[in-house]
């Protein structure tokens, strides 16, 4: 089983200079889901799967995927990305401004999030809590105390599962199921650029299994100039 996190194309989060709370794709954004559409459906091994963020960005990401393979999406409430405050009529120049501030805080106080918005420590707990559903129904489960790196698994070795969601929430789906300890910095920890593509398969070992990361931030799809973070 292996799952392939996509992070959404380039937004635009900005028009006529108010920030967009649910922004859709910008033109390079649009051109970026179409390369990576392509990468992914035509590999050998087949997607079985396609899981999408409910935000705008991501759906938009995932359509060519969708359209290339027939396969319908579903839509997952849990994969969305950290929640900001609501600056859905703020002025671009003060949402910067109030990242640039927030940046300077000791990296002990990012677990609080951006004021207003969503806390770090639940985001991740939101994250990882429908990142072991969605391996459960698919046959892994994580097990506990002195064996919590393992998973056993009971499940199709074939399913390749599409997750098309944002740096943020990738990252964290990441860090859980390679059982790493969260930081709240995780963006800068795990680097994802737009329309990137990072990918973790579940391989047997000792008897049990572990996921084993095969990929991150791959971008060979993308030409230099399509390439945004």
């Amino acid at each position: 089983m292996e799952f392939i996190f996509v992070r959404h194309g380039e937004p635009e989060w900005s028009i006529d200079g108010i920030s967009q709370i649910d922004p859709g794709l910008t033109a390079r954004g649009h051109e970026q889901s179409h390369l990576v559409a392509k990468l992914l459906a035509n590999q050998n091994r087949p997607i079985t799967e396609i899981l999408v963020s409910p935000a705008r960005r991501a759906e938009e990401t995932a359509a060519p995927l969708v359209n290339a393979l027939g396969i319908r999406p579903t839509v997952v409430e849990g994969l969305a990305e950290i929640g900001m405050p609501d600056w859905s009529t703020t002025p671009e120049s003060e949402v910067r401004a109030q990242f640039t501030e927030a940046q300077k805080r000791h990296p002990n106080d990012w677990w609080a999030g951006m004021p207003g918005g969503e806390a770090f420590d639940d985001f991740y707990k939101r994250v990882a809590a429908a990142v072991a559903e969605l391996a459960k129904q698919r046959g892994a489960v994580a097990l506990e105390g002195d064996d919590r790196h393992l998973w056993r698994f009971s499940g199709d070795a074939g399913q390749r599962i599409v997750v098309v969601a944002h740096a943020g929430t990738n990252t964290a789906a990441l860090g859980t199921l390679l059982h790493i300890e969260p930081t709240p910095w995780e963006w800068d920890r795990f680097a994802l650029g737009h329309a990137s593509v990072s990918r973790a398969r579940l391989i047997g070992l000792g008897g049990e299994h572990v996921f084993s990361l095969r990929g991150l931030n791959d971008r060979v799809h993308l030409p230099r100039e399509l390439r945004s973070r």
